[in-house]
């Protein structure tokens, strides 16, 4: 079974820094996409950032020259490096990614369980 496994969440002071990894753990064939998501309370999932399999990242745009995320083909997986923090990222953050389980199958996307970052002011 494939799973998504998130790491680098904490507590920061507000102007810090974190940054998050996910790592696959599993076998599949490909992976496109991949993405992180954040949730807070009361709020809905929302699209932070994404990157396609040769690059192209895009951003939400209040996280813009903040956070910046990377993947590394060769270990399938993707990260976030996020910069002057502000209490209104506190958040759990998840990881997600369309994956191809075996050659001629579709896409499937699979999430992360989510890591917590908080942002203190």
């Amino acid at each position: 079974q494939v799973q998504l496994v998130e790491s680098g969440g904490g507590l920061v002071q507000a102007g810090g820094s974190l940054s998050l990894s996910c790592r696959t753990s599993g076998s599949f064939f490909d992976i496109n996409t991949m993405e992180w998501y954040r949730q807070s309370p009361g709020k809905e999932r929302e699209l932070v950032a994404g990157i396609g399999p040769v690059g192209s990242p895009n951003y939400v745009t209040s996280v813009q020259g903040r956070f910046t995320i990377s993947r590394d083909n060769a270990k399938n997986m993707v990260s976030l490096q996020m910069n002057r923090l502000k209490p209104e990222d506190t958040a759990v953050y998840y990881c997600r990614a369309d994956l191809l389980f075996r050659a001629g199958d579709t896409w499937r996307t699979v999430w992360g369980q989510g890591t917590q970052v908080t942002v203190s002011s």
